[in-house]
């Protein structure tokens, strides 16, 4: 008797690690390297990958945050942190820059103001609005979390060059859906 169980695919994890090929990569007969990746990439295959490797950051800085022995933020939280870094922003300013959105940024700095990270005070000018800026506990985290990006920086060893050129492209797709979202 064939059950449910027995009808689904099984999937291997390199399938899992490595999605398929995008349409453009099969169609060049190009061959995917160790890791899984090729040279011909599509947009869609760039689109997916940015979401996966944000993950994947949050993961590696959850682990370094284990790494430090803080287990009382979480990565997002930290992220939200080296945002902020050692500027003085309202969460409204968080929020129009794009990081993060209204519910979520409150919840994160009311949390990281509860744990020390993060100070905050009433605007001079607008009573009603709060600024917030990093602590010395905040900014110790954030020198620790610089420190963890520079070794990732010197292990990637890519050429100026090459950062550039992933800097101007995420730009100009960052740019593309921000047009899109606002204009249509």
């Amino acid at each position: 008797m064939n059950s449910a169980r027995e009808k689904r695919p099984m999937h291997r994890v390199q399938d899992i690690l490595y999605p398929p090929l995008s349409r453009a990569a099969q169609n060049a007969g190009v061959m995917p390297d160790a890791s899984g990746t090729t040279a011909v990439a599509s947009y869609s295959d760039i689109t997916r990958l940015i979401e996966r490797l944000h993950r994947r950051y949050l993961d590696v800085i959850r682990y370094e945050l284990s790494q430090l022995g803080i287990d009382d933020i979480n990565a997002v939280q930290a992220l939200l942190l080296m945002n902020i870094q050692e500027s003085e922003v309202s969460i409204r300013e968080l929020v129009d820059r794009g990081y993060y959105i209204g519910s979520n940024v409150t919840y994160n700095v009311r949390h990281l103001v509860d744990t020390a990270y993060l100070e905050q005070e009433r605007s001079e000018r607008d009573r009603r609005s709060v600024r917030i800026r990093a602590s010395k506990k905040g900014l110790e985290l954030c020198k620790s979390l610089d420190e963890m990006e520079a070794r990732h920086a010197e292990s990637l060893r890519a050429e100026d060059s090459q950062i550039d050129a992933a800097w101007s492209l995420l730009r100009g797709l960052e740019r593309v859906w921000s047009d899109d979202i606002r204009f249509g």
